[in-house]
């Protein structure tokens, strides 16, 4: 119950930065990281974003992603009726002990960013 009550105030951080700050990262995508047989895996969501404009940055600490996702609809005469989905630019940091980890590939697909690792020999 605890961990249910973390992930809700967790969420609701989140929401809140998405939409009351203003910045250069106007959102951030939900993150999902499971570890399991020596591996771990961390999934990003990422609906309409192209591969090629995803950025990854490893360092010890952590990962770093960003990214553009472009409004879907740029015609002229559009009417919006509601827009849910964030777009803009996004940033990301998930925090992890990367000097222990070995990268070990990256998907996209299904707007969901799959990104594994296996733990390093002796850590």
């Amino acid at each position: 119950m605890w961990s249910e009550a973390l992930r809700l105030l967790d969420r609701a951080d989140r929401l809140h930065r998405q939409f009351f700050i203003h910045d250069a990262r106007a959102w951030e995508p939900p993150v999902d990281i499971v570890e399991s047989g020596g591996e771990l895996c961390l999934q990003v969501a990422l609906p309409g974003v192209s591969p090629e404009s995803i950025a990854v940055a490893l360092d010890a600490e952590g990962i770093s992603l960003s990214a553009l996702r472009s409004f879907p609809c740029r015609e002229e005469g559009a009417r919006i009726h509601r827009v849910e989905i964030p777009y803009g630019r996004f940033g990301r940091r998930i925090g992890l002990p990367c000097d222990e980890l070995q990268f070990t590939g990256k998907v996209l697909k299904d707007g969901i960013l799959t990104l594994t690792f296996r733990r390093k020999e002796g850590a």
